[in-house]
């Protein structure tokens, strides 16, 4: 059984990760696990700026202070609606990524939870690239949470539909576990999806002695028994679906959480190549670059480093 024990959330103070953060706290409560909200500043350190023509005057410019930063950590925990005796602030200075990955060993976080887009108001991650860059390197789960999720607090988080995309590698093959663990605990039904790729220009060529329309077909019927045998029904689990579509994955995942109102997408970090983010990887990416509900990526195997 899935069971999320430390859930650490870095904060920027925007409203998009304010949005992650009150992720983080709903399933820091699901698991009853430990929560730390987190900050990373360039330097604690005051800085001596002198003019670029004088350099016997200048300026000492004094950082934000590390007690400040946890005050404020706590403060927005407690907005979120975090229960205080469960909550850990930590307060780091040097560059994103790193001291967030450290912070996640060091602290023994299993489940990671990120906003995708920060105060910076550019369309991309946040930050410039740190989400994109943890789903990369991180060694435990993580949950990247867009701008567009349904949930601020205080409004509950609530999941009534997990999608989970799966391509048959170790990594999403783990994420069905994840997705059908998860629809338990949340009461959420679950849609598992299989792609068979295909372009999407239409059929291709019909070549003598093969045909491609039934090609395609088998293909498709191969992929559901596979998705049957992988994640089957259980009289105590949650009521779940399957799905099998040709086209590019990323366009039919993206599409089929559209439209059934997904709240949550679970997939692997890796796909059937197992080097870093290829295959489905790469379509995680895709997806986590361009869905309007969280996805939560789980990986098979330790990251390269």
């Amino acid at each position: 059984m899935v069971t999320f024990s430390r859930v650490l959330c870095p904060i920027d103070f925007s409203e998009p990760s304010t949005r992650a953060l009150a992720y983080a706290v709903a399933f820091a409560d699901w698991h009853h696990a430990r929560l730390a909200v987190m900050h990373v500043v360039p330097s604690f350190e005051p800085v001596l700026v002198t003019p670029a023509r004088n350099e016997d005057t200048g300026e000492v410019i004094y950082p934000v202070t590390r007690e400040d930063v946890l005050e404020a950590l706590h403060r927005e925990a407690k907005s979120a609606g975090a229960s205080p005796s469960r909550v850990e602030a930590i307060a780091d200075s040097g560059a994103t990524v790193p001291q967030i990955l450290d912070s996640a060993v060091s602290w023994r976080a299993d489940l990671l939870v990120v906003g995708t887009h920060g105060f910076s108001g550019f369309d991309h991650l946040l930050l410039g690239s740190v989400a994109e860059r943890l789903i990369h390197k991180a060694t435990c789960a993580v949950l990247t949470v867009p701008p567009s999720a349904h949930a601020a607090s205080p409004a509950p988080v609530a999941i009534h539909r997990i999608l989970c995309p799966v391509d048959f590698s170790p990594s999403s093959d783990l994420a069905a576990g994840f997705a059908l663990d998860l629809g338990r605990q949340v009461g959420a039904a679950v849609a598992f999806l299989a792609v068979v790729e295909w372009p999407e220009s239409g059929e291709p060529r019909a070549y003598a002695h093969f045909e491609v329309p039934e090609f395609r077909l088998q293909l498709m019927a191969d992929a559901r028994a596979q998705l049957e045998a992988l994640a089957p029904a259980g009289p105590d689990g949650p009521a779940v679906s399957y799905h099998v579509v040709s086209g590019r994955p990323k366009t039919q995942i993206l599409a089929h959480a559209m439209e059934h109102d997904t709240q949550l997408i679970v997939m692997g970090a890796q796909g059937r190549g197992g080097v870093g983010l290829t295959l489905l990887g790469s379509t995680t990416e895709r997806v986590v670059r361009d869905a309007t509900c969280p996805v939560l990526t789980v990986r098979g195997v330790p990251p390269p480093m």
